[in-house]
């Protein structure tokens, strides 16, 4: 593998790159755990994955709840937001600290064909500020931003994995790389400096999970890790697969949120996993690499979850989508798999909750964002 030591160096070459700046770190690399006999159901597992780890309930202090802005801008008319996140520096269109949001459907409201993005102040009363509409962003369905910069989308419409500017310029559809309807995305930095930052990418139309190494150049280095993530075969509207991807530097571990099997799954020691090394049974796991594969939470009250997003004690809130009406519910549970709180946070119609991201570092400083589909906007809870 090459090295990216070069996305150290702070200078312009690094600004121009697609991912992080940022190196080392005390990531947990120890090679995953290849004992554990082949489908082993990690639910078994589970309460020794985070000792120490927190057991009171975040989300129960967020108890007031507010409207950022609108997604939707006039001229276009596109709405139902899925994918969200927080820019981390300024450049180009884009403010550190904005709301970066796409649009799933355009203008006829067809499920499946929004072709823009844009951001909002992390504000009340922000107004939406176009960064781009394209047919590259057809079906957006989940975005990140890299923390120099630049956006990745994954499409399921369109079935690729393009990378934007910041002024919302196409870089690359990532066509290399045989899509299967991207659902999910998540960054993971280098665990080490000799090591290259990643990318995560979930697909929803095999149930596939692929690292997308960031090489010199830039160019990139694919592999798929993980296979037979559970899908429904769903059309734009009704898809469940693989996604609210999230990285977590201590452990190198990635959660995968399985809205087909209500379920969150983590995986420890990720930038290890080689090609093929974990096979996904149900909820169970098999592969050279199936230790570190774990369930941490299966069944009520999660109910068709697709979005997911870490809190600062490293609480992970899922979204469900699958709510009779007057319900939609986020789900917080702790990384050893105890369910601490459920919030209801709209009473209109069902399927209202795609795209959450966390800020703070602290309870009295956390921030949760996420999209409202019931009435375009991205909305926030707070203390």
């Amino acid at each position: 593998m090459l090295t990216s030591r070069w996305f150290y160096s702070g200078i312009v070459l690094c600004a121009a790159t697609l991912a992080a700046c940022s190196g080392g770190g005390n990531a947990n690399t120890s090679t995953a755990d290849s004992a554990m006999p082949p489908m082993s159901d990690a639910r078994t597992r589970a309460n020794g994955l985070a000792a120490g780890a927190a057991a009171s309930s975040v989300l129960s202090t967020l108890t007031a709840e507010r409207t950022i802005g609108s997604t939707v801008i006039p001229a276009i008319n596109q709405g139902n937001p899925y994918g969200l996140d927080v820019a981390k520096i300024s450049s180009g269109k884009i403010l550190a600290g904005d709301l970066i949001v796409c649009n799933f459907n355009n203008s006829a409201n067809t499920q499946g064909e929004g072709t823009s993005m844009v951001a909002l102040r992390p504000i009340i009363g922000s107004s939406p500020r176009l960064i781009t509409n394209t047919a590259a962003l057809r079906g957006c369905n989940a975005l990140l931003a890299a923390p120099t910069g630049p956006i990745w989308a994954a499409d399921w419409t369109e079935n690729i994995n393009p990378i934007f500017n910041a002024n919302g310029g196409f870089i690359t559809g990532l066509n290399q790389e045989h899509w299967h309807h991207p659902f999910g995305e998540a960054f993971a930095p280098p665990v080490n400096q000799n090591s290259d930052p990643a990318f995560y990418v979930s697909n929803a139309g095999d149930g596939s999970l692929v690292r997308v190494y960031v090489l010199a150049g830039p160019t990139f280095k694919f592999t798929t890790i993980v296979t037979g993530f559970p899908i429904n075969n769903g059309l734009p509207g009704g898809i469940l697969g693989p996604s609210g991807l999230n990285y977590q530097r201590a452990g190198d571990r990635l959660y995968v949120v399985d809205g087909t099997n209500n379920a969150l799954y983590a995986i420890d020691n990720v930038s290890r996993i080689a090609a093929g090394g974990i096979v996904v049974h149900g909820t169970a796991f098999s592969g050279s690499q199936a230790g570190a594969a774990h369930l941490i939470y299966k069944g009520s009250p999660l109910n068709g979850p697709v979005s997911s997003a870490v809190l600062f004690n490293g609480n992970i809130v899922l979204g469900n989508t699958l709510d009779p009406d007057g319900k939609n519910l986020m789900v917080e549970i702790s990384p050893s798999g105890a369910l601490l709180h459920i919030s209801n946070v709209d009473t209109g119609a069902a399927g209202a909750i795609f795209g959450m991201v966390a800020t703070g570092t602290s309870a009295s400083t956390t921030r949760l964002y996420f999209n409202d589909d019931n009435d375009n906007t991205v909305k926030v809870l707070e203390p």
